[in-house]
């Protein structure tokens, strides 16, 4: 290094003040614990910089309280016992915002709970209530906390017949590659702020300060960290990471055990798709490909999806929406053609998830601080790997863009992902929503056909629909819901074709169900 036209000496210090300076230097605006700051040095003089294996970290404090965010599960049954979550944020939606007082709380529909809750100083803005459900019907929550913020709860819709949902978030990262914070407040964040069932950190592989591919003792850390967090029956953490080819387009990969070894997109051979798949085959792993139409980079679906490894795929996140162009809050530069939309039209078998894509360490939340965000839906009677795994590979999912729309169909008989014979079938949707209903589309082949249309001050927030729809053989049909306010949720597909639609399980949980 030189400064003022000379090599440092021996024993010489320089002090570097942060954020000094015309450049005017920044941390990052989310909160964060021990946030690093990357130095590059020349040590030798010789021209090749090297960044320093233990740089300097920072505390990025949390901002005032400016929002409250009330979760519920979307289904229950009479007699359960549930868990409603509230956390107060800053305006950005990060944690930790100092806040302390009492949260009124009310409630429509049949849900038992306080009247009020204590938000200790030391809770760091989040505090959970229990509640219990009696009788049947949709419940609500508002609460009011201190400062006047005011949040209303998603739906709880209870019923006998209500099927088991779990939310999850498949897609984040840490710091430890482009995004912030660190992987334990990345799986905190999920369980105790966004009160997700489900989640997954999946830093780049190669892509952020130092390389993932490149630096065990990272890995190392984040399997622990995936391990420490995973508690069957109550909060289910993958292991992951984001293979990031700028030629194929980015998929994370997802295993679902304490264990798995990184295929680093860099490596000749696992530097395309196909090579990636043959080296996961026999593992307990999926991918999945994620902002497939358009920026940061499209997905190259020349490589046809493998049946094993890639039953579903990202139809939406913080980039946005890859389903079609003209659904909700579309992915920039959408390339025509390469939309998911388009890819199950030429006969793609791919089910329906949403993911976060958090960079701000807001994994479940995304959507606070972005235009867009995604969660995935799953249908599992269980909250452990094996629950999650099963629903994925069955594709009884279903994508939402951040808000947790209940969404239960079934067409035929069969669910949401199932292979079903041609011929009339009868569809048949709940749809559970935490605003207005604006519109319920089918979607089948490159076109839209609207169900529902409601005008913004006649649209409803909960709605059941029947309709009796003629399938041709080879089609592909889903279901889309969109919000008046742009939520929007998109069930997976219904597959038809004779030659294995008998081995799809009958629908549950959806009213009217043969």
């Amino acid at each position: 290094m030189e400064i003022a036209g000379r090599a440092l000496g021996a024993g010489e210090r320089i002090e570097l003040v942060y954020g000094a300076g015309a450049a005017g230097a920044q941390v990052d605006r989310f909160a964060e614990r021990a946030a690093p700051i990357p130095f590059a040095v020349d040590g030798d003089g010789d021209g090749t910089r090297g960044f320093l294996a233990d740089p300097p970290t920072v505390d990025v404090a949390a901002g005032p309280p400016a929002l409250l965010v009330a979760t519920l599960p979307s289904t229950a049954r009479a007699g359960d016992a549930v868990t409603l979550r509230l956390a107060v944020l800053d305006a950005l939606g990060s944690a930790g915002a100092p806040a302390s007082g009492t949260i009124a709380l009310a409630a429509d529909g049949p849900l038992e709970l306080p009247a009020a809750l204590e938000l200790p100083a030391d809770a760091g803005g989040v505090v959970a209530a229990p509640a219990r459900v009696r009788g049947e019907g949709v419940a609500r929550v508002r609460a009011e906390g201190p400062g006047g913020l005011r949040a209303e709860s998603n739906p709880l819709r209870v019923a006998a017949d209500a099927p088991r949902l779990l939310w999850g978030d498949l897609h984040g990262h840490s710091h430890f590659s482009d995004g912030t914070g660190t992987p334990e407040d990345y799986f905190r964040y999920a369980r105790d702020v966004a009160g997700l069932d489900v989640a997954a950190l999946t830093d780049h592989d190669h892509w952020g300060t130092p390389f993932l591919d490149e630096t065990p003792a990272l890995w190392a850390r984040i399997e622990a960290a995936t391990a420490r967090f995973h508690e069957p029956g109550r909060f289910v953490t993958l292991l992951g990471y984001e293979w990031t080819s700028w030629l194929h387009g980015h998929r994370h990969v997802l295993w679902f055990a304490d264990r798995g070894r990184i295929r680093s997109s860099l490596d000749e051979a696992t530097d395309d798709p196909a090579e990636l798949w043959a080296s996961l085959r026999g593992e307990p792993a999926f991918t999945f490909a994620h902002h497939s139409a358009g920026e940061p980079v499209a997905t190259n679906w020349r490589f046809a999806p493998d049946p094993e490894l890639e039953p579903v795929t990202e139809v939406v996140s913080v980039h946005g929406s890859s389903e079609s162009p003209e659904g909700p809050v579309p992915v920039a530069g959408g390339i025509q053609g390469n939309f998911v939309r388009d890819v199950i039209a030429r006969g793609a078998r791919l089910g329906f998830v949403g993911s976060g894509d958090s960079h701000d360490g807001h994994p479940g939340l995304a959507q606070l601080a972005g235009r867009s965000g995604g969660l995935a839906a799953l249908f599992a009677e269980q909250a452990t790997r094996e629950g999650v795994r099963e629903a994925l590979g069955a594709r009884r999912c279903y994508a939402t863009n951040g808000p947790r729309i209940l969404l239960e169909a079934e067409l035929g008989g069969r669910p949401m992902g199932s292979a079903l014979p041609p011929g009339e079938r009868i569809l048949r949707a709940r749809v559970t929503a935490p605003a207005p209903i604006a519109a319920v589309d089918l979607v089948r082949g490159t076109q839209a056909w609207a169900l529902r249309r409601f005008e913004p001050d006649a649209a409803p927030r909960e709605l059941a629909l029947e309709a009796t729809v003629a399938l041709a053989r080879g089609e592909a049909p889903y279901l889309r819901v969109v919000q008046v306010d742009g939520g929007a949720a998109w069930s997976s597909p219904w597959f038809v074709d004779a030659a294995d639609a008998r081995a799809s399980a009958p629908a549950a949980g959806v009213p009217g169900a043969d």
